[in-house]
């Protein structure tokens, strides 16, 4: 049993998760969110009882900003904090993270976003791949899926993988699709990515944007098949000459459409829109096409 957490990220429901598991050394969090959401967390823990501070372990799936950018907070409480490798250092020191992101997003980096702040290295925990940690009498097994980012782990948890971005977004029944954010994007390693999430055989997959997925193998069939039409989509237009701000509309209208084409609502459209930004996948995509060709 697990209990999901909807963080309400720009007053959305089912943008973005949280997810927690109870043992017996206390809660375990898997994903923080971005601080700009610490309030709907730490709700959502005092409803199952808890406080922040009862929280003694974190698992990241990845140190995007809507993963875990909260994830100081619960430092500065004690908590360990475990993360794929590459992360580490970002993580204890986030100055060119926070730089980064905010070349990217102006002044709306607090409101997005909210405070980043350093993790002590005494808390910060890697993981290699396949490596297991126990927490109150329950298993955690790391499984590193790069792809979408290539500091990124998916946790196995009994027969439940929590998948953070490598099963991509799909909310309220909606079609999946791929958030495809630079720097790192890459096709073919998501692809294996995928197929090593499959060889686990999980009953379920978890996904931070949005829920719970019993069938993991039409789920992934249908990512694979999206990953590979949006990546070619983009490619054809950046082929073309189109520079960033000449596909983005187009590729938004595209997208819109597939969604529309599967019964998205209005709301729906800017439920997806929050959860992975059109903008985003576009600068991903068109950077990775840029290396393979270099």
């Amino acid at each position: 049993m697990y209990h999901t957490l909807d963080l309400h990220f720009q007053n959305y429901e089912h943008a973005i998760a949280a997810f927690v598991i109870e043992t017996d050394d206390g809660p375990v969090l898997i994903e923080s969110g971005p601080y700009s959401t610490f309030p709907s967390l730490e709700q959502g823990l005092n409803n199952l009882g808890y406080k922040v501070g009862d929280v003694k372990h974190v698992l990241l799936s990845h140190i995007h900003f809507d993963h875990a950018g909260a994830a100081w907070a619960f430092a500065e409480k004690g908590a360990k904090i475990y993360l794929h490798p590459f992360g580490h250092d970002h993580m204890h020191d986030p100055s060119k993270l926070v730089a980064s992101a905010t070349m990217i997003y102006g002044d709306q980096m607090d409101v997005l976003w909210g405070e980043m702040k350093g993790i002590p290295k005494k808390n910060l925990k890697v993981m290699d791949h396949d490596d297991a940690i126990e927490i109150g009498g329950h298993s955690f097994r790391a499984l590193h899926t790069p792809g979408h980012a290539k500091h990124h782990i998916a946790w196995h948890w009994k027969d439940t993988i929590f998948t953070g971005d490598v099963a991509g977004v799909k909310i309220e029944g909606g079609p999946v699709v791929p958030p495809c954010p630079p720097p790192d994007i890459n096709l073919e390693d998501w692809i294996h990515s995928i197929d090593l999430v499959l060889s686990k055989n999980p009953n379920r997959l978890v996904l931070t944007h949005y829920g719970e997925e019993i069938n993991p193998n039409i789920h992934m069939k249908e990512l694979k098949e999206i990953l590979s039409d949006w990546g070619q989509w983009i490619k054809t237009k950046w082929q073309e000459g189109l520079n960033n701000d000449e596909i983005t509309p187009l590729f938004m209208k595209y997208t819109e459409q597939q969604l529309r084409d599967r019964g998205v609502s209005d709301h729906g459209l800017k439920q997806y829109e929050a959860a992975n930004p059109s903008w985003m996948s576009v600068a991903g995509l068109v950077r990775y096409w840029k290396k393979k060709q270099g």
